[in-house]
């Protein structure tokens, strides 16, 4: 006897049509096919439910430089926005991937979309954005809407100023340009970030050819920067490594009366002071000690205090930061700048520039959670809007966290193990749209304690667990 054969007009000729089955330590698994409407992103509902009450896309809707659409069967803008930003909260690093979404059922009912776009059509949308000013008519709104759902502090945030290397080595896109990076000469995008540290927020965001230097038009930056804060948002401190130590910077600061703790470089003057009998005085921390130079440099604020620092090599591993002096081996030397005023001792000052660590990690996790260095178009402003649709896709998974008391830091990986790669069955019951998760019933307490957080509208202090509770 045959087992049943095929039916369709596929295969034309007879032929057998056996049932599908593999073997898995020592036991028969059978593969079949289902018509139901499944989702393996059914957990991102959550993420939905508190963006589409948040405001954030009416927002957008008025800031997107492109026009209505007039044809009836053409996706609106905001469709091709929010479709790119659940993209990558599922993993996608390329235009390509966020169109594979389109076989995922549950992905226009989520969205609040009438479908998801192809690879083409989003192509199209980023060409759309063709210059600095439609980049910043867009984008600093959206910043500015981030940042105003801080809470205010009465000491002020600390604001980290970091510049970091894309590499892109697959293409020739405008931008991409040889550049310096720890792997040596790479061809790269080298973009401008500003980062509320304490809470893993991005301020601000510049992108920049990959041969360009590190300090190359942060000025205009900042001041863009300044005048795009929230009236409640006091700025304690300003942090930035050597390669933002610039008189103009500096005097901009003093202007606009900022603190400021900048690393600076180790010039001539600067390593004679260092080589001569400096009053270095212990720290607590074994191998580091801290010292204060009488030190003035032209047309530096004259409110600018010089304090260097040095660190035993045998000391040293695990910690970053510090140069080699031929002349004085042994050590590892750091100067920082700072207009912090005398009564702050010079070890809390290296304490405060040392909290600028976090940001690095913020970095980090915009590459690796939301693939920023392949999410690069042809043209250079269109690469611009990839890149900050993806960091604002971070800073709204931040608020999201925030929303439900998580203020430690979970990475965008963390979360899709946890919440977002849950799968799902979408129906529609009496024209009620349903949708039933997937979840084993001892999880199913920290999941309605979730949603009660996210559909509350009010705030509380019930904060929910980072993860459900193993069985």
């Amino acid at each position: 006897m045959k087992p049943n054969q095929s039916k369709g007009g596929s295969p034309v000729h007879q032929t057998v049509a056996g049932k599908i089955k593999f073997q898995s330590a020592g036991q028969s698994i059978q593969i079949e096919f289902t018509d139901q409407q499944l989702s393996p992103h059914a957990g991102t509902a959550t993420f939905w439910s508190f963006l589409h009450q948040s405001g954030w896309g009416e927002l957008v809707g008025r800031c997107l430089p492109h026009p209505v659409p007039t044809s009836n069967n053409a996706l609106p803008p905001l469709s091709k926005v929010f479709s790119f930003v659940q993209g990558l909260l599922c993993g996608a690093r390329k235009l390509t991937h966020v169109a594979y979404l389109r076989r995922d059922p549950m992905m226009p009912a989520l969205l609040g979309i009438k479908r998801v776009p192809s690879q083409s059509t989003l192509t199209r949308f980023f060409q759309g954005f063709t210059g600095a000013g439609k980049n910043l008519a867009c984008f600093r709104p959206l910043f500015a809407w981030a940042m105003e759902k801080l809470p205010s502090k009465p000491e002020g945030y600390a604001l980290d100023l970091d510049s970091t290397r894309l590499l892109h080595e697959d293409g020739h896109q405008d931008g991409v340009a040889v550049g310096y990076t720890r792997l040596g000469t790479k061809p790269c995008l080298h973009p401008l970030l500003a980062i509320f540290s304490e809470v893993r927020l991005v301020a601000g965001f510049w992108l920049r050819a990959g041969n360009s230097g590190c300090a190359n038009n942060v000025e205009a930056f900042f001041l863009d920067l300044w005048a795009n804060l929230p009236s409640h948002l006091r700025v304690r401190v300003v942090r930035a490594d050597s390669g933002f130590y610039l008189v103009e910077l500096l005097r901009l600061w003093e202007k606009l009366r900022v603190k400021f703790i900048v690393v600076a470089r180790l010039t001539r003057p600067v390593q004679s002071l260092l080589r001569r009998e400096t009053c270095w005085l212990a720290t607590g921390i074994d191998g580091t000690e801290v010292a204060e130079l009488e030190h003035r440099e032209a047309d530096v604020p004259a409110t600018a205090r010089f304090i260097a620092l040095r660190h035993r090599i045998k000391e040293k591993s695990g910690r970053a930061g510090g140069k080699l002096l031929i002349d004085c081996p042994g050590y590892l030397y750091q100067v920082l700048v700072t207009n912090l005023p005398r009564t702050v001792p010079p070890l809390e000052v290296w304490r405060d520039y040392n909290g600028r660590a976090a940001c690095e990690n913020v970095i980090k996790e915009l590459d690796a959670g939301y693939g920023l260095p392949q999410l690069v178009c042809q043209d250079f402003w269109a690469t611009e809007a990839a890149l900050s649709f993806g960091v604002l896709a971070h800073n709204l998974i931040v608020l999201f966290e925030r929303k439900l008391g998580w203020l430690e830091a979970v990475t965008l990986g963390s979360l899709r193990y946890w919440l977002f790669v849950t799968a799902g069955v979408i129906s529609q019951p009496q024209g009620q749209t349903t949708i039933k998760i997937a979840v084993p019933t001892h999880e199913r307490h920290w999941w309605r304690k979730l949603w009660d957080k996210l559909l509350s509208p009010y705030p509380n202090c019930d904060a929910v667990g980072t993860r459900p509770a193993s069985a």
